[in-house]
């Protein structure tokens, strides 16, 4: 039995909303997603936080639907949905039968325009603070934070996204409503779906709702940054291991040699197979050792993640340190992108079987690159890279350079 080819669709509303679709007739299901370009990088230190918090407040419901009411909405159409912010985006999504994507779209279309009511401001308040202490409890996230902080030093992309109490106590209602008005413009969003669903109905549902939007002037700094390469430790009595972060200078979302870059961060720094792995991991010299590459808007990073004992940190270190070294000088091999190349084409093609996969792919495409790009073009271009590609950009890069951050115990 063939599958019907998926057809992409856009069109932009007269204030600036853009919709965009990928319409797969064989899917089973259909995602809706409201992509709004705001994050911890577009926000002051005295708002620090404003984007994280508002996504809870968005679930707080309107003028007409109560927090209870949404969920029980949701809950009624068995919709998969949840959000997320970033340095950059905050994402409200769901992933639904065909039959309920209109009711899905119409609800996060009201839930666009939310109440922001001064006793749910007051409340969630508690609640963001307490999100706060549990992730400075988990010394993995907050080394990778601090790092990312010290990394960009000045630079809005060193703004933490869960903020700090400081800033979640100092924050205003009446703060949090100006920066929504100005950021939560429909020319600052972007409603993408996918899947099994009808465009003509799709796009009717957003404009009866975001139709009256009014624009707003909105952007944003965008500038790449060489990193601080600063060196800080902090000691905790609660910490019994060290948690160390590099972070690295990289390529931003829009450079044509992101794919050049994932295929370096699996080379260096995947959970199994890896330089990390076979060289601090498999030997017990690490207990986790990882790499990761984070493209942003303009900018972009590696980061690197390592645990081990206080003692062993001096080895490590020296491990690492030769593993960068080592490429520098010698480069990748074949074998090392062949084995990268299939674990990046494995996870993309999965992820993207499913409408909920492709939804994200959909969205931030266009989101950074003004672009409509289908599955297929992602995977030719991860086949088209080259040995000399990546040994390119470590030379360009030089990873021994970096900013690091050390958590571990308070007697060093």
């Amino acid at each position: 039995m063939s599958s019907k080819p998926m057809q992409f669709e856009q069109m932009t509303l007269s204030n600036g909303l853009v919709l965009i679709g990928e319409i797969n007739p064989s899917a089973k299901t259909a995602a809706v997603g409201f992509f709004v370009r705001t994050g911890s990088r577009d926000e002051t230190p005295e708002i620090n936080g404003v984007s994280h918090f508002l996504e809870h407040m968005l679930f707080k419901g309107t003028d007409s639907l109560g927090a209870l009411e949404v969920n029980e909405a949701f809950d009624r159409r068995g919709a998969q949905f949840n959000a997320f912010t970033s340095e950059e985006n905050t994402v409200y999504y769901a992933s639904v039968l065909p039959e309920y994507l209109l009711e899905i779209t119409d609800l996060w279309a009201e839930l666009m325009r939310p109440a922001l009511r001064d006793d749910d401001f007051d409340m969630e308040k508690n609640v963001i603070k307490e999100e706060i202490a549990m992730y400075e409890d988990t010394p993995t996230f907050d080394v990778i934070d601090r790092c990312r902080t010290l990394h960009y030093g000045s630079h809005p992309c060193g703004n933490s996204v869960l903020g700090t109490v400081a800033s979640i106590d100092g924050m205003t209602a009446d703060q949090m409503r100006q920066y929504f008005a100005r950021r939560y413009a429909p020319n600052n969003m972007v409603v993408a779906c996918s899947g099994n669903f009808d465009w003509g109905r799709f796009c009717a549902t957003v404009e009866a709702r975001c139709g009256r939007w009014q624009p707003q002037t909105v952007d944003r700094l965008l500038k790449d940054f060489e990193g601080t390469r600063a060196s800080e430790r902090l000691g905790k009595p609660s910490l019994n291991r060290e948690h160390i972060c590099l972070v690295h200078t990289g390529v931003s979302a829009q450079d044509p040699r992101r794919f050049a870059a994932s295929l370096l961060s699996l080379i260096v720094g995947d959970d199994f197979g890896s330089r990390f792995y076979w060289d601090l991991v498999d030997k017990a010299v690490a207990e986790a050792a990882s790499m990761h590459f984070g493209p942003l808007d303009g900018t972009g990073i590696f980061y690197n993640y390592l645990r081990c004992s206080r003692v062993g940190v001096p080895r490590v270190m020296e491990i690492v340190t030769g593993i960068f070294r080592d490429l520098l000088r010698d480069g990748i091999s074949e074998d090392e992108l062949t084995k990268a190349r299939n674990k990046v084409l494995s996870s993309l093609v999965i992820k993207n079987e499913l409408p909920m996969g492709r939804l994200v792919d959909l969205g931030f495409n266009w989101m950074y690159l003004g672009q409509y790009r289908p599955v297929e073009d992602d995977v030719e271009a991860v086949r088209a890279v080259r040995v000399e590609e990546v040994n390119t950009l470590i030379r360009e890069l030089d990873l021994s350079r970096f900013t690091q951050y050390s958590l571990g115990p308070a007697a060093a």
